[in-house]
This record gives structure tokens, C-alpha cells and sequence, in this order.
């Protein structure tokens, strides 16, 4: 009799230990998940309630690199190529999706940054990669990503040396179908000025300021304004001679293409996506004039 109570005890343990370790494996995924989000272990980015209470002097140069899985019948691809910033500076990030099928097909983006001991620094505000996101047969939207580099990272003496960093999205077919948040709510996004200013931010003002002469010339009340006619800017002589004024639709011409519209001209950048175009340059609109500044 004893021998057989031994006997239980000893299969009751061994059934606790399975039960124990098959609670751990069915929880590991979630774990490491978890310990990833808290570390930035292997890449993985931080989420923040808001922006950054300090911006630093530093700059950091961020690329953006996209995937889909296979037989993920989907196009999926940064609008811009790269972003530089300040650290602790927000910024705005648009990535277009396209689904190829004629049915609907609800996607996931897992995310990660390179190198991968950014990750406990690269905060974002909102993104797309937080939901499972639906899009209908033929939809093609622009979905934004708000983030910014945690100031901290300039004090770390194990991230001294990075100046770039690339953060990367793959999109699989999602397991949690039920979860999903339609992707329209991105469509049909008119100019906004609110955008507009995040994305001059991010893309203009490492040339142009608003109320001085920096690299490019200051841009307040530059709608309205004849090209080439701000006193004390060294203007090309192409420019000089373009005969034009700035309005919306010049400037969208010229973001499209500088040397394409007025060729001879010396601005090296553009803004190939028509949507930013339209938000820049509402931002640009909306713009009080203040006294004491040039007019146009």
C-alpha cells in the first residue's frame, strides 16, 4: 500500500511539473513579447503617451524599410526614404498600403530598429502597427507613424557612435481577423496645416526657417510672394529671372521638382508625395503674418 501511495505521488508530481512547464511554453511568446517592449531587446520599439518634454542639439538620420510576407498579396512602401532629426524632436512618417486582391485582407506589421540597441530609444506616439488593420479589395491608403529618438540615447555610452537608424515594418496576414480596424479611416485625408507644419518640420526646416535667412530663405509669407524677391537671400539667377509667384500651385510644381520647373534653380531637395505637397503648403498658408516681417 505504501508503495503504490509512493507510486501516485511520484505521477502527481511529474504531472504538476508538465502542467507547470506546458503553462510556461504557452506563455513564452507573450513573455518575451513583454521583455522585449520594456527592454527594446532586439529592436523593439517603445511606446509613448505623448512627445518629448526636451529636445538635444544631436541629429539622427532615420530610414524606413518595408516588407510583406509571402503570399501576402499586398504593396506596402515608405513615402519618404528617410527623415533627419533631432533627438527628442517628434516627427511624422506616412507609409503607403495597397491591397492587390479583389477580396478583403486584414494585415499585421511586426516592427523593429537597426541597430537593434536603439530600440529602448525609439519612442512612437501612434502608429499603424499597433492594430490589426483591414484593407478592401483595391484599397490603397497612406497610414502615418508619429515617433521621436528618446534624448537619452546621446547619453549612452553604448549608442556614442550611432547617427542613423532604420526602422522597419513587415506586414503578415493577420490571426486576429475579428480584432481588425478598417484602414479607410486613412482615406481621402485632406491638406491639413497641423500635418503640413509636423511634416516641414521634419522635412524643410533643416534649410528653411521661418522668420530668418538659414540655408534657404525664410518662408513665412511666401505665398504671395514673387520668387526670387527676399532681400538679403542670395537667390540663383535662374530663379531671380523665373518671373513667377508662389502660390499653391507653384509651389506644388516646385516641391515636385525644383530643376524640372525652374531649371538652373540650386534647391537639391523635393517632395515627391503629391498628399505632403498639399499639407506643406497649407501649413505654409496658414501662416499669420507678423509686423516687422517681409510681407512676401
Amino acid at each position: 500500500m505504501q508503495k503504490l501511495t509512493s507510486t501516485w505521488v511520484t505521477v502527481a508530481a511529474f504531472v504538476a511539473v508538465l502542467a507547470v512547464m506546458g503553462t510556461v511554453t504557452s506563455y513564452s511568446v507573450t513573455l518575451y513579447r513583454l521583455f522585449c517592449q520594456v527592454t527594446g531587446a532586439n529592436g523593439t520599439t517603445q511606446r509613448a503617451t505623448g512627445p518629448s518634454a526636451t529636445v538635444s542639439d544631436r541629429v539622427v538620420t532615420v530610414f524606413f524599410d518595408t516588407s510583406v510576407a509571402p503570399n501576402m498579396p499586398w504593396q506596402f512602401r515608405p513615402v519618404q526614404r528617410s527623415i533627419k532629426l533631432h533627438l527628442g524632436q517628434e516627427a511624422l512618417a506616412f507609409f503607403e498600403a495597397k491591397n492587390l486582391s479583389d477580396h478583403d485582407i486584414v494585415g499585421h506589421a511586426t516592427f523593429n530598429v537597426t541597430p537593434e540597441k536603439v530600440g529602448l530609444y525609439f519612442k512612437k506616439i501612434q502608429c499603424f502597427c499597433f492594430n490589426e488593420e483591414k484593407l478592401t479589395a483595391g484599397q490603397d491608403v497612406q497610414m502615418p507613424v508619429t515617433f521621436f529618438v528618446d534624448p537619452r540615447l546621446a547619453t549612452d555610452p553604448n549608442t556614442e557612435e550611432v547617427h542613423e537608424i532604420t526602422l522597419s515594418y513587415t506586414f503578415f496576414q493577420s490571426k486576429r481577423p475579428e480584432d481588425a480596424i478598417d484602414l479607410s479611416r486613412f482615406d481621402a485625408r485632406a491638406p491639413a496645416a497641423e500635418i503640413g507644419g509636423q511634416l516641414f518640420n521634419t522635412q524643410c526646416a533643416g534649410c528653411h526657417e521661418l522668420d530668418r535667412i538659414h540655408i534657404g530663405p525664410a518662408l513665412r509669407g511666401v505665398v504671395g510672394r514673387a520668387a526670387g524677391s527676399l532681400a538679403g537671400y542670395p537667390y540663383s539667377a535662374a530663379l531671380k529671372a523665373a518671373r513667377i509667384v508662389w502660390t499653391p500651385d507653384t509651389l506644388n510644381q516646385w516641391l515636385a521638382g525644383p530643376q524640372n520647373f525652374i531649371p538652373g534653380s540650386q534647391m537639391p531637395m523635393q517632395v515627391a508625395d503629391p498628399t505632403s505637397r498639399q499639407d506643406i503648403i497649407t501649413y505654409l498658408t496658414s501662416l499669420p503674418r507678423q509686423p516687422g516681417r517681409p510681407a512676401g
